[in-house]
């Protein structure tokens, strides 16, 4: 990097726009997609995707609900001509969904494209030509002027070539686009899109597209929505127009352009799934849909399977989403955090059917995309007490005493903090059973039960401690309390019940009971124990001998 003051970067100019009216707009409504996975993202793949890979793609676009799907440069390569003559030659294409195909502003590249669309029903010709002043001066050598006759020579080919299309029955529309639309003088960019207009005509009926690609992103969020908020308040036959976007991620603020734009007044967004695209990607149509779909707008594209999307774009593509990706990623509904596991849990059972959605932590419902809540909460050795309760109850079903959280947190998180690594549910329950279920030393509860007369409760007890037999005997007004003076006649240290609850684990005839004790010795230490049982007595009384046990194991 280049030592301050930093010479070698420029600011990106600002725009005068001093009556600017997207910042106090809302996004009302979705606007219309176009993927371009199968174009713009298949040629950034350093494995292009096969023919068969592209139909497998191409039919989950239609899954989801794209009704405009760019399928290639049919021009370019053979592979992308046969591409294009299979979706229609074997009815690929559903009525209501149209084709989109780029070509350059040359004749021959344009009859081959038509050619490669005979057949079809709906058509979107996208036609480009760069335009910024450096494409201008360090590619072509091109003035202005030339610029704009490449421009309307295309346009005007297209309408005399594609006349045969349109007789045969095709629906053919005009897509232009000034590539580097946002790196192009804005007059100039005005004068080149009305050029194009003048030649094709188009009518309220049958609009012209006019996409202004950031076709590389050098300026803020806000600069592109003044830059498309000139231009559509600009354009002179605006009810007649589409504007459509176009932006790159390569400042990492693809889907923050494509929102501000849209409220400048943008009516279509291009973008590719999950961003796949040159460089730092395409705009990412799935964060945007899902964007808007958390504000209550509903994005019109089925992503309800959003696993199963990402497992097709990843064996297509062989690329991957990553863990931290908006929606989609692995992790993105997973709190390591202990405040946050500890606000989402206090926070869940306040969502009731009905009820607009307002879980802390989770902008969405998992479950809108078929994600799962089981994963929400995850375990390390960041992690609070509540993530470790929320993961034993909505995994295993025990619903632990506040009390007992702080405990089971500590042991948890020690033993993360010791591994170095995320601790899985398994490992959780793992310990929680080892630590408070299964514990028979150094005292093993062997036999109880109890009677009862003129309300007070008798037991007799069995019990081995470190390898010796006791039979005890005690009474007190119930089970537990008959218990505890029982082991009061022992050499065991003393104690006293400072809380109990308990409920039912499982349905049924599956049914068991778990307990829950907390204790509290003559040096004050207070441990808490657990126990499981088809009996709910038998359960209590060995929630006692299991905070007893820790106990011991504490001292």
């Amino acid at each position: 990097m280049q030592s301050a003051p930093v010479t070698k970067y420029r600011p990106f100019p600002s725009v005068d726009l001093p009556n600017r009216q997207w910042p106090g707009r809302v996004i009302k409504h979705a606007p219309t997609w176009c993927s371009v996975d199968l174009r713009d993202g298949n040629q950034a793949l350093a494995q292009p995707m096969s023919i068969e890979e592209k139909l497998e793609f191409f039919d989950l676009l239609v899954k989801i609900g794209f009704k405009q799907i760019e399928v290639g440069f049919p021009s370019a390569s053979q592979t992308e001509f046969d591409f294009c003559r299979r979706l229609i030659e074997e009815k690929r294409i559903p009525h209501d969904v149209s084709i989109q195909i780029l070509c350059q502003c040359r004749e021959e590249l344009i009859t081959r494209s038509l050619e490669a669309l005979r057949g079809a029903k709906n058509v979107i010709f996208h036609l480009y030509n760069s335009t910024s002043p450096k494409q201008r001066d360090y590619v072509f050598g091109a003035t202005k002027a030339d610029i704009v006759a490449i421009a309307v020579k295309g346009v005007s080919l297209l309408k005399k070539h594609g006349q045969a299309l349109i007789d045969a029955g095709t629906h053919l529309r005009l897509q232009y686009s000034p590539e580097s639309f946002t790196s192009t003088e804005l007059e100039f960019a005005l004068e080149i899109c009305e050029a194009v207009t003048d030649v094709w005509q188009p009518t309220k009926t049958d609009k012209i597209i006019l996409n202004l690609p950031a076709t590389v992103e050098y300026a803020t969020p806000n600069v592109h929505a003044d830059q498309i908020e000139w231009m559509c308040t600009h354009l002179t036959r605006r009810d007649v127009t589409i504007v459509s976007l176009h932006t790159h991620n390569d400042r990492g603020t693809g889907v923050a352009a494509t929102e501000l734009a849209l409220l400048a007044g943008a009516d279509r967004v291009e973008g590719t799934l999950f961003g796949n695209g040159e460089r730092t990607g395409n705009l990412d149509i799935v964060t945007v849909a899902l964007n808007l779909y958390t504000h209550g707008i509903h994005p019109h594209l089925d992503l309800r399977d959003i696993n199963g999307i990402r497992e097709t774009y990843e064996r297509c593509t062989r690329m991957e989403v990553h863990p931290r990706h908006p929606y989609a990623g692995e992790l993105v509904f997973t709190a390591f955090s202990g405040s946050h596991q500890d606000a989402i849990k206090k926070s869940w059972p306040f969502q009731k059917p009905g009820r607009p959605w307002d879980v802390l932590y989770i902008p969405i419902d998992p479950a809108d995309i078929g994600r799962s809540y089981k994963a929400i909460i995850r375990i390390n050795s960041q992690s609070g007490k509540g993530g470790v309760a929320y993961v034993l109850e909505n995994n295993f079903g025990y619903q632990l005493p506040k009390l007992m959280h702080k405990e089971i947190g500590r042991i948890i998180n020690d033993l993360a903090d010791a591994k170095g690594t995320e601790l899985t549910s398994a490992e959780v329950h793992e310990v929680f059973q080892r630590e408070y279920l299964t514990r028979t030393a150094p005292v093993a509860l062997q036999h109880f039960k109890t009677t009862e007369r003129d309300s007070t409760v008798k037991c007799e007890a069995a019990l081995t401690h470190d390898g010796h037999a006791h039979k005890l005997n005690g009474s007190g007004n119930g089970p537990i309390d008959a218990f505890v003076h029982a082991l009061g006649s022992t050499s065991l240290p003393k104690f006293e019940v400072l809380s109990y609850s308990e409920h039912s684990l499982g349905k049924g005839s599956e049914a068991r009971a778990v307990s829950y004790i907390q204790i509290k010795t003559e040096r004050g230490h207070t441990f808490c124990g657990a126990g499981i049982d088809t009996n709910i007595e038998l359960a209590s009384i060995k929630a006692v001998v299991s905070a007893l046990n820790r106990a011991l194991a504490k001292a």
